[in-house]
């Protein structure tokens, strides 16, 4: 056998690796930088209650305890709630696609009466935030990846009236 025809197969499949391994750091970098753990840190599904209110929070994998960033959210909602008494306002609890549909469903219920919980120790009444659960029904990314389930596990406040 050619030496020269060994080398230069060597050669070839070193590059290639090399191109792969670019192609595969250049992805990860990019989720990365959107979630801290497994918990979303994006904002490209976020949208706004009032002018730099957001509407969502987002939790870890099978967790429903609040996150600083979540925390943070929560009391720029419960200010803006305090400045408007006549709004009424829905909590969405979400899940990913993982797990039985009963688990889901009580997951996000769980998400959203910590959002609950957490804008009443704020001073907003109860009885203006009600909770609803759509477990893993309504996914705001469709993906089956670690990124599209980060977005999809979240609480999201929606104004009632």
């Amino acid at each position: 056998m050619n030496l020269g025809k060994i080398y230069k197969n060597i050669f070839i499949v070193m590059f290639l690796s090399f191109v792969l391994t670019a192609c595969a750091t250049q992805t990860t970098t990019k989720v990365e930088s959107q979630m801290q753990g497994d918990v979303y840190t994006g904002t490209d599904t976020v949208e706004y209650l009032a002018d730099g209110v957001p509407d969502r929070v987002f939790f870890a994998t099978n967790e429903s305890v609040l996150t600083t960033a979540s925390r943070e959210t929560l009391r720029k909602q419960a200010a803006w709630l305090r400045k408007n008494p006549e709004i009424t306002v829905v909590l969405e609890g979400h899940a990913d696609e993982r797990g039985t549909r009963e688990y889901n469903l009580a997951l996000g219920e769980r998400r959203a009466n910590s959002a609950k919980d957490y804008l009443m120790t704020y001073g907003i009444s109860s009885s203006r935030i009600s909770v609803i659960s759509y477990g893993k029904e309504r996914p705001v990314d469709s993906g089956s990846n670690p990124l599209a389930w980060s977005k999809n596990r979240r609480s999201v406040t929606v104004k009632a009236n």
